[in-house]
């Protein structure tokens, strides 16, 4: 069983942390909010660079200045609701950035670090006020409220919260749902830890736990628009997409026929805008598994998946315009992949454009969707 442990620190500044937090690249951006483009950003953990790309008529077109470069490795990336401010994890510091209304990007407080957490995952209430950062300690969520108009981040009443548990926990990923008012975070061989939200006060509870297992990891989740569906990208024994339920608090049951069949290694999943199809991410096979979502949650296989993807497929990302779906793999051949949706074969998947998200090897290993 997991437990949550408010512990209570001191706000800290980071012009107190010397020359440990080197400050990214800076360059003008403007920062005011994107426009009706859809943007793209992608971590490249080999060469410590984040990649910024519009979907422009079906092409990956880099964006001012990208790629940008940071200190220290990123493994995590996440767009505020307002296309605002992205904010960037690392197993040391999280960094932001505002976004420009052409999408290029400029470093928050003259490029120092916002704050000294390892983040494996972030994410962003829906209403843009609160930051949540799963910590690469494997045992706590971080939470920060945001200054939507200087992008600037404050420890939520100086407390962290810490997820105990019995089993080994592998931090994978953290996801608000669309409510608002629930975070989940995934585990890897921990399961998974549900938190109950107040949207005003900030206050994060525990609520529900999903037991994890030695011999299964689940390494990616979504919740559907309406709150109700929890999806998870599963790998080892029993691997495929779990399919949960979402009742009062939280409360997760398996549906019936879960979890559907995949392909070797689901590592991410992202559900199309209007909420019809899914798609996973199978990073030991380089491809892309699709689904009709039914009325139940229930997962039935495209008839025409899976996609070719690049080597080591890690991270998907839904474009704002629901035109698009793209793909960051580890291993390159290529980078990032662009797919738009079949004309004819209703969810079918069709690679548009590839991109280098900088000299290769980048070790793509994450992405984050302008809203």
């Amino acid at each position: 069983m997991f437990s949550v442990v408010a512990l209570m620190i001191a706000p800290f500044g980071i012009s107190g942390c010397g020359n440990f937090f080197v400050p990214p690249t800076s360059t003008s951006g403007g920062g005011s909010g994107t426009t009706t483009t859809s943007f793209a950003y992608v971590a490249n953990a080999t060469t410590s660079t984040i990649s910024g790309f519009a979907l422009a008529s079906g092409s990956l077109v880099g964006v001012t200045n990208s790629p940008y470069s940071l200190p220290i490795p990123p493994t995590s990336l996440v767009v505020t609701p307002a296309n605002s401010f992205l904010y960037v994890g690392s197993l040391g510091a999280l960094y932001g950035y505002s976004i420009a209304t052409d999408g290029s990007l400029t470093a928050l407080s003259s490029g120092a670090a916002l704050a000294a957490v390892g983040a494996v995952s972030l994410d962003v209430s829906p209403d843009g006020n609160w930051l949540f950062a799963l910590d690469s300690n494997g045992v706590t969520v971080d939470e920060f409220g945001i200054n939507t108009s200087t992008g600037a981040l404050t420890p939520e009443n100086g407390a962290n919260f810490a997820v105990t548990g019995s089993g080994a926990t592998s931090p994978r990923m953290i996801k608000v749902a669309p409510s608002g008012t629930l975070v989940f975070a995934a585990m890897g061989t921990g399961g998974e830890a549900v938190f109950t939200f107040n949207t005003t006060t900030g206050a994060l509870v525990l609520s529900q736990t999903l037991d994890g297992s030695t011999v299964t990891s689940d390494n990616a989740i979504t919740v559907d628009s309406t709150s109700t569906h929890l999806y998870i990208a599963r790998s080892g024994t029993g691997t495929g997409i779990a399919v949960y339920t979402i009742g009062t608090a939280g409360a997760l049951n398996s549906i019936s026929g879960s979890p559907f069949a995949a392909g070797a290694g689901p590592y991410s999943v992202v559900i199309n805008s209007a909420g019809t199809y899914l798609y996973s991410a199978n990073r030991t096979d380089g491809t892309i598994s699709g689904y009709a979502i039914g009325t139940t949650g229930a997962l039935t296989a495209l008839g025409t998946s899976p996609y070719a993807s690049g080597s080591l497929v890690t991270a998907l990302g839904r474009d704002s315009l629901g035109k698009y779906i793209v793909a960051a793999s580890l291993g390159g051949s290529p980078d990032l992949t662009m797919y738009s949706f079949d004309a004819t074969s209703l969810g079918m998947l069709d690679s548009v454009s590839t991109a280098a998200t900088g000299t290769d090897p980048t070790g793509a290993t994450a992405i984050a969707m302008s809203h």
